[in-house]
């Protein structure tokens, strides 16, 4: 009834309801004649199941329960091997139902999204013109840049072939056609997404590609485009408006398996792909422009990219502005000689040409500082080029060291007994060579993880001298990662002592006075908390922007963003438009991970719709005056306040000693490494699994799985009540009302909750071990639930995003079986281990948790 009343008051509500909601179901009945094992069977039992796992929970049955009590009264299964087999034939049935629903999804974005209404350009060129701001326009589009960064972090499920599936099906149902939608469903019945073998980094970075070329390369090149052309004087500086970045095949962090080969590879790929593009386009060009003298031109420009594309043993004879001078020419034969026909087509290549180059996407390099320590350590055992009691002097000392340090390393073989080391030498060679051959936009920035010194950056700028790097021309951005709560606060102070080092400020005045500076979310809610990492994150950037301006460097700060709120995700735009003047905002640079890729900007549509809302935030707080989001000195202190509040409350609960057991023992976190859905290990080193070493996004994905979310609120509870308690809740109204910032740490906070379900763990309660913990979580949880909504305003989480809120309530039904499945066979597992059970049953239940985790996290796509 709620949402049928809501659906009259909210059309892109009704519209979602009918397009996605209803056609799911007329869909889903389809599933009946897929290519599966007794299928027919499989999915009204499934459908039996649900209501079967709706009802238990009612009556708080466990998940071991409820699916024996399901055997027992829907089924004849009475051997183990027959109840196996269905809930394996379940969790298959159940994820093709997670894919159709993405396509629905996908399908009806232009008709659940307004695509010309708040946050797109379209309103930006409407505002533009009633204040007259096209001057300003033009200053901001001078520098401003959005930098979207596809990252091969482990969140995404699908594999390449069923992104594609998931394309094709979307296409099929926006057209209505249901005969070619029923084949692709069809085609899904007989795709394998179970991956027998981790992706190579290679592998991650051909399944990232398929984004490049299909949906950033359009998406990209049309918003330019409509920019130029409301704004033909304005915006001709805009072409470097968008860039992507890329990670996969560059972020050593961690990763054994990417090597300086590796990088070289993936290089080539980018390059081979982006060229692909254009000599389609090219192609599609000549069947229209056969015009005399131009033919000419577009044909020599066909051959040259077609023998750099497929002519095997080619050497590369292709620079970015031979393209671009070969289009520029046509450009004007059209408009001199041809009345311009066509030219709008010739036009919008030349655009791809200037966004993406022969780079497609910057390959980042990324490495940990510790790596960077050992290097210079065992160079000053094994070399002259520090002194040989270099592990014992001061860290100002160590500085001077490498500063004075001359020659070069280049093609020396120092660490055949050690790839890593070896590798991080081989590295810098690599880089040079991408930018002989893509441009230097193909490789120019070299990411520190956890960076906490200065130390840490010179230690990467002598590294490319000792690489044969001459100071004037290192064209390499150095970009330290700042990611734990005490780096973040540390962050000015390190950066402080940088600018005022004459070597590397020299560097930073040829690289045009701008320093990049990346602050990792992920990270710093896992040290920290939900509220003081975003807290704590806002703080550098004020802090790290004063010193910065103090010392004349422009700074750009690139945001290590997840997919859900707990990993920095959530509503990404409203955090940049909260940004006040305190803070630079030269360019917008973000990690899109995971399944952000495929939910945020799986379709031409989406990217477009949601690169836009990132292009308005940037650009609108910097044009229009009436927009001041600066924090008041009262509304810093509140936020600062309740960030210390909500720090204890969590760093109590993770310093719990059997924080990490409970994780462990009730979730799939164990299992994660076995989903083989990244190249990277689940943690940083081998070993007894501690929480500084184990990776963000297991830690986070595991608490997801578990359907308790809590890195994405706990903590913020206590900090509403305390403050409550004290008398401030009409200063913390108020700071809801006016600050966009807190509102959308609060929204998001509301996403986290929202795909929250305790019942299914509700069993612990009772746990002799684990109760009083699970009671801790959950208290907090509807702690922070109530004063959330009492400060909204509201009676359920996210009331004012309805269609938001419909989706994952449509989504946790797919899932509910499948986290039932999986809470079942985890149980199981304790039982096989605590009583010693055969073995080959403990396989099996390990098996129905890793491929329930696939369903699961593809469901939770709109976590982003």
């Amino acid at each position: 009834m709620t949402t049928h009343i809501a659906s009259r008051a909210n059309p892109s509500l009704e519209t979602f309801s009918t397009l996605v909601g209803t056609r799911y179901e007329m869909y889903n009945s389809l599933f009946s004649s897929l290519p599966f094992h007794r299928v027919e069977k499989t999915g009204v039992l499934l459908s039996l199941l649900v209501l079967h796992c709706e009802d238990g929970y009612q009556r708080g049955q466990s998940p071991q329960e409820i699916v024996q009590s399901f055997f027992t009264q829907y089924t004849t299964y009475r051997t183990e091997q027959e109840q196996h087999d269905l809930l394996f034939r379940f969790i298959q049935y159940a994820e093709r139902q997670v894919v159709l629903f993405d396509a629905l999804e996908e399908a009806a974005f232009r008709d659940t999204h307004d695509m010309q209404g708040v946050g797109t350009l379209n309103q930006l060129s409407i505002a533009v013109q009633q204040e007259q701001a096209q001057e300003k326009l033009a200053a901001k589009l001078q520098d401003f840049a959005v930098r979207m960064v596809l990252t091969a972090h482990p969140t995404q499920f699908y594999p390449s072939n069923v992104l594609g599936i998931i394309n094709d099906l979307s296409q099929a149902l926006a057209s209505d056609n249901t005969s070619q939608a029923h084949s692709y469903l069809r085609q899904l019945g007989k795709t394998p997404f179970f991956k027998k073998e981790k992706p190579t980094p290679y592998e991650e970075a051909i399944s990232l590609i398929w984004f490049l070329e299909n949906v950033f390369y359009r998406a990209a090149s049309g918003i330019v485009s409509y920019l130029n052309a409301q704004f033909p004087d304005v915006a001709k500086q805009g072409s470097r408006l968008i860039r992507m970045g890329f990670w996969p095949g560059g972020d050593r962090d961690g990763n054994p398996f990417v090597k300086a080969d590796t990088t070289l590879q993936v290089a080539d790929a980018l390059r081979i792909a982006v060229i692909r593009a254009y000599y389609a386009d090219v192609r599609r060009l000549k069947r229209r422009l056969t015009f005399k003298g131009v033919e000419d031109l577009l044909r020599d420009l066909e051959t040259k990219l077609y023998n750099n594309l497929f002519v095997p043993g080619h050497t590369l004879d292709l620079r970015q502005e031979d393209i671009l001078q070969s289009l520029r020419e046509i450009s004007r034969l059209l408009q001199e000689e041809h009345n311009s026909l066509f030219l709008g087509q010739v036009e919008a290549l030349i655009t791809s040409v200037e966004l993406f180059g022969l780079f497609f996407a910057s390959l980042d390099i990324r490495q940990d500082s510790s790596v960077h320590d050992q290097l210079f350590e065992e160079l000053s055992q094994r070399t002259d080029v520090l002194p040989k009691n270099y592990t014992q002097i001061t860290e100002q000392e160590k500085i001077d060291a490498l500063l004075g340090t001359v020659g070069s390393l280049e093609n020396q073989a120092l660490f055949g007994d050690d790839e890593l080391l070896q590798d991080t030498l081989e590295t810098v060679a690599a880089i040079r060579t991408i930018q002989e051959r893509n441009g230097e936009e193909g490789c120019h920035r070299y990411i520190i993880s956890h960076c906490t010194s200065a130390l840490n950056v010179l230690e990467v700028y002598t590294l490319f001298r000792l690489g044969g790097w001459q100071p004037e021309a290192l064209t390499v951005d150095i970009v330290p990662l700042f990611e734990t709560i005490t780096d973040l606060r540390q962050a000015a102070t390190v950066m402080r002592q940088l600018y005022e080092n004459e070597v590397y400020r020299s560097h930073l005045q040829r690289r045009g006075d701008t320093q990049s500076i990346m602050l990792g979310f992920s990270d710093g809610t896992k040290d920290g908390g939900y509220l003081m990492a975003n807290w704590s994150i806002y703080k550098a950037k004020e802090a790290l922007t004063q010193v910065s301006r103090e010392y004349g460097v422009e700074v750009i700060f690139f945001d290590g963003r997840g997919g859900p709120p707990a990993r920095g995700g959530g509503k990404t735009q409203q955090f940049y438009a909260s940004m006040g003047n305190n803070i630079a905002n030269k360019e917008i640079q973000l990690t899109i991970q995971g399944q952000t890729v495929s939910s945020n900007f799986g379709s031409v549509d989406a990217a477009r719709f949601n690169l836009e809302q990132l292009l308005y935030a940037g650009i609108s707080s910097s044009l229009f005056d009436r927009q001041k989001p600066t924090l008041a000195p009262d509304d810093d202190r509140l936020l600062q306040e309740l960030a210390e509040v909500s720090f204890e409350a969590y760093s109590e609960l993770k310093n719990n000693p059997v924080f990490l057991d409970y994780l462990t023992f009730v979730s799939p976190l164990r299992y994660y490494g076995e989903a083989n859905i990244g190249s990277r290990p689940s943690k940083r080193k081998a070993g007894k699994l501690n929480l500084d070493d184990l990776r963000a996004v297991p830690y986070v994905g595991a608490w997801s799985q578990l359907k308790q979310n809590l890195p994405g609120y706990y903590g913020v509870g206590k900090a509403l009540e305390a403050l409550h308690a004290a008398g401030e809740w009409p200063r913390l109204q108020q700071l809801y009302k006016n600050s966009l910032f807190f509102k959308t740490l609060l929204d998001n906070c509301e996403m986290a909750m929202k795909k929250c379900f305790f019942p299914v763990t509700a069993y612990l309660a009772e746990h002799p071990t684990y109760g009083p913990l699970w009671q801790q979580i959950y208290e907090e949880f509807e702690r922070t639930r109530k004063y959330v909504l009492l400060l909204a305003g509201a009676d359920t989480l996210m009331a004012d995003k309805p269609m938001d809120e419909l989706s994952i309530q449509l989504r946790q039904r797919i899932e509910l079986p499948l986290i039932t499945i999986q809470q079942y066979a985890l149980a199981r597992i304790r039982r096989v281990e605590e009583q010693g059970e055969a073995q080959q049953d403990k396989q099996v239940f390990e098996k129905l948790v890793v491929r329930c985790s696939f369903g699961i996290i593809n469901a939770e796509r709109n976590s982003a």
